[in-house]
């Protein structure tokens, strides 16, 4: 185990340990795909804990972990993870600014990456999941993004939740990982390749650890850096006996 990931597992074990002494929920701070996948990872060790994962919304890719004993008799898991609604002050004025503007916006503030978990762009507004410690902090201090004044208020729920996606489709050699992100990020192969071994790649928020494992309806693929889609399967083959696919890439 690498340094960063027996950090996050020391982390996870004084977490659960905590939970368990004390017969409460403990939450962690918003988690990476590669702590998430660090944690499923070690639930036999800390199997005297339940685990959940949630980030604000179903699809979400940055997480909390909440660590619950048996002796927890709450009814509802009390994420502490509030819902930021950032707008512009005048749509008139207001640039056009991309989940980096905002994210760079709010870490320029000197908060935490692990405080803030997903940002969701729409067309004249932004959802920010954040760590409810940030909240007020970041409706006080938050006021600019670019050149582009903002307000930041609390909403108990973000509007339309539902992913957005981009359909596309082409054929494939096969249904093996490599094939299948060439074509989700419009690049060769071999231009990809590495990112597997770079441990950037993830399988139903899992490490993929192998180029050639193939792929099935329904899976889930995040590579960071690059985005998300989900694999929708084979659709027919084409006159040269290749596959015809389809996956839906986040938007």
């Amino acid at each position: 185990m690498e340094k960063q990931e027996q950090v996050a597992a020391n982390r996870f074990h004084d977490l659960a340990n905590t939970a368990y002494r004390r017969g409460i929920a403990t939450y962690s701070d918003f988690l990476t795909l590669n702590e998430i996948s660090t944690l499923n990872g070690m639930k036999k060790d800390i199997s005297f804990v339940t685990i959940s994962l949630w980030g604000g919304y179903e699809a979400a890719d940055r997480q909390m972990a909440a660590f619950i004993p048996e002796t927890y008799y709450e009814l509802q898991t009390d994420y502490p993870i509030s819902i930021l609604k950032i707008t512009p002050l005048n749509n008139k004025f207001a640039e056009e600014l991309n989940h980096r503007d905002f994210l760079g916006a709010i870490l320029n503030l000197g908060i935490d990456r692990s405080k803030i978990g997903d940002i969701l762009v729409k067309e004249h507004c932004a959802y920010c999941f954040a760590h409810s410690s940030m909240a007020d902090f970041l409706k006080n201090e938050l006021t600019r993004i670019k050149h582009t004044s903002v307000k930041v208020k609390q909403v108990l729920e973000a509007e339309d939740m539902k992913p957005e996606f981009q359909r596309i489709e082409g054929s494939v050699s096969s249904e093996r990982m490599d094939t299948i992100l060439a074509l989700a990020f419009s690049s060769s192969r071999s231009a990809l390749s590495g990112l597997v071994g770079a441990e950037k790649v993830f399988l139903n928020g899992k490490l993929c650890y192998s180029n050639s494992q193939m792929l099935k309806p329904g899976d889930i693929v995040s590579v960071r850096g690059f985005g998300k889609f989900v694999y929708r399967g084979f659709l027919s083959n084409t006159k040269k006996g290749r596959l015809f696919v389809a996956l839906d890439k986040y938007i």
